[in-house]
């Protein structure tokens, strides 16, 4: 059993500096797991920490899957094994940059839930989660021969509100089901942070990037029962598209976790391992939470410029920690494995084409007819596409069309006809539409981007809220809802499929190329706009002409030996009909 002090930690009476690492498991493969482990334990960590997200493994109300890349207790097993104790962080709200911060898009279907507080209906649906998830959690607390020390109680709440309520019934429901185990909270090392988030009579520990010294005597002025640990000490950062590639020098991180150390705290890294926000698991941040505007969604890669990169590989910051934490660390550090090489270089010519306007019925989950535009959630849509269509009833003068509360991106078609391709919080020039006969028909083609993930912003809510055409709101939609996920391919009629056309409509494109042997490779598409790619009907995630990641990791659990299929969804235009396998990543 784990023991707290002011000094520290101590587990069955040894002391216990916790060294951690953190490594999501829903951020890479289930056969990567064992390796990305061993290589914390090389860097010097006894300890792994992981968020649980609630939206992974409960898709649907009442529908639970704890199997392949969901398979927590998998995930502990291999910690175990790797030597590893393990922090769990199976909030309902977990941020990490994840499509909206962990809460299942279903919730967003009743206006009247409001999450990350003490409204009885929100608890009702974290409770139900909580009857399935903590037990299996429990069977591996260190107080039953398992590995898990302590678990969190909510995830930086003090940078969200003050519900003291719904942190008591949190903690509460832990322990009525069984959670036996040191319980913590984790915020910025701020005083409102740390007023709003801690819990009376739990560990409270605090997130930060440096100033290690600073942030723990705010911490100490707080919660002087409580010793130092830093429970997010930020490496490096997370990246959006659009925006720059962010990284910190390996010797400006190294003197933050020297202060750290030399400071007697614990420590998590987070990220020791980033990984991939593999198919639309990618969350969204905004620089105003309050009102959802400038919308920054988050890129596919979650590399972070960790000291294991995104496929694993130790980085120059891996070795600088490792010569640090090799003096604190409580037993032998092992030397890290080498990875094997990547897949040789190859252009994939995708050779068979489908518009997207041939599929819609093979995508939709069946038309929805609708007064006003059904939002993604109203329409049983986690992510994907919808094509919503109506009438402009004529004839009338060219009037202005306006599309109002677009999350996140819609192509506008005309009588077939594609007019604009509009974006979330982009200014754009008015649209005139005329309407010379008795009708015009339109069409929106809307795509989501990830669930904003931190702040007032959750809640994110995708879709349009309406269209007018002049100041007059148009009625009598229908709504083809067509969900992106994994197995999408497979639902197409490649049988009719032709030669690529070059072209602005939206389309699949699919080719093959041969493997001699599985392992880890990097697909770059020149000439390609905006989309989403599949590799043997697995949802790589999106890619996004304006950067800053230009490649897209390809895993090697994925591939075969032998025949291997890329399938290509462009929304844009595409300039040339193949990908490029290449052996280093891209991230700009």
């Amino acid at each position: 059993m784990i023991q707290i002090s002011p000094t520290g930690f101590t587990l069955d009476g040894r002391p216990l500096r916790l060294l951690s690492g953190a490594v999501h498991y829903f951020r890479s493969l289930p056969e990567q797991w064992p390796r990305h482990l061993r290589m914390l334990r090389a860097m010097g960590l006894n300890t792994v920490e992981t968020y649980v997200p609630w939206n992974l493994h409960e898709p649907r109300p009442g529908d639970y899957d704890f199997t392949g890349i969901a398979d927590l207790e998998a995930f502990l097993r291999a910690a175990a094994d790797a030597g590893l104790h393990a922090i769990v962080r199976p909030s309902p709200y977990i941020c990490a940059e994840w499509e909206n911060g962990g809460l299942p898009w279903w919730l967003l279907a009743d206006r009247s839930v409001r999450p990350r507080t003490s409204d009885p209906r929100f608890l009702a649906h974290v409770d139900r989660w909580y009857d399935t998830l903590i037990p299996i959690l429990a069977e591996h607390q260190t107080t039953r021969g398992g590995n898990v020390l302590m678990v969190q109680i909510e995830n930086e709440y003090g940078s969200y509100g003050t519900d003291r309520a719904y942190l008591t019934h949190l903690a509460d429901g832990l322990r009525a089901r069984g959670i036996d185990v040191p319980l913590f909270t984790s915020d910025g090392p701020e005083d409102f942070f740390l007023t709003g988030g801690a819990v009376p009579g739990h560990l409270a520990t605090v997130n930060f990037g440096s100033r290690a010294t600073e942030a723990f005597a705010e911490l100490r002025r707080h919660r002087p029962q409580d010793p130092p640990m830093c429970m997010e000490f930020w490496n490096g950062w997370f990246d959006h598209w659009g925006k720059k590639h962010t990284t910190r020098p390996a010797e400006d991180a190294a003197a933050a976790l020297r202060e750290i150390l030399e400071a007697g705290a614990s420590v998590n890294l987070y990220m020791a391992h980033g990984g991939t926000n593999f198919g639309t698991w990618a969350g969204a941040n905004t620089t105003d939470p309050r009102t959802g505007r400038d919308y920054m969604p988050t890129i596919t890669s979650y590399d972070y410029d960790a000291p294991l990169d995104e496929r694993g590989a130790p980085t120059a910051k891996f070795w600088a920690f490792r010569e640090i934490l090799s003096a604190y660390a409580d037993s032998p550090v092992p030397e890290p494995e080498e990875l094997p090489a990547t897949l040789p270089p190859c252009r994939v010519e995708l050779d068979r084409y489908l518009p997207l306007t041939d599929v819609v019925d093979h995508l939709s989950t069946g038309e929805v007819r609708s007064a006003v535009p059904p939002s993604f959630e109203e329409l049983g849509l986690q992510h994907g596409l919808v094509r919503y269509r109506t009438t402009i009833p004529g004839p009338r003068a060219d009037y202005p069309l306006t599309v109002e509360g677009l999350a996140d991106r819609a192509h506008v078609r005309v009588d077939g006809v594609h007019l604009a391709t509009l974006e979330r919080d982009v200014e754009h020039e008015p649209l005139l539409v005329p309407v010379p006969g008795p009708e015009t028909w339109l069409e929106l083609l809307v795509e989501s981007m990830g669930r904003v993930n931190y702040g007032a912003g959750i809640g994110d809510r995708k879709g349009v809220a309406a269209v007018l055409h002049t100041q007059q709101y148009l009625h009598g939609w229908t709504a083809d809802p067509m969900p992106l996920a994994d197995g999408t391919p497979e639902r197409l009629p490649w049988d009719t499929a032709t030669a690529p056309v070059d072209g602005p409509a939206p389309s699949f494109h699919r080719g093959t190329f041969e493997v001699e042997e599985p392992a880890d490779g990097y697909l770059a598409l020149p000439g390609w706009t905006k989309g989403y790619v599949w590799v043997n009907g697995f949802l790589l995630g999106r890619y996004w002409d304006r950067g800053p990641q230009r490649t897209l990791y390809l895993p090697w659990p994925v591939l075969r030996s032998g025949r291997n299929e890329i399938t290509v969804l462009e929304l844009d235009r595409c300039a040339e009909p193949a990908v490029h396998v290449v052996t280093r990543p891209d991230l700009g």
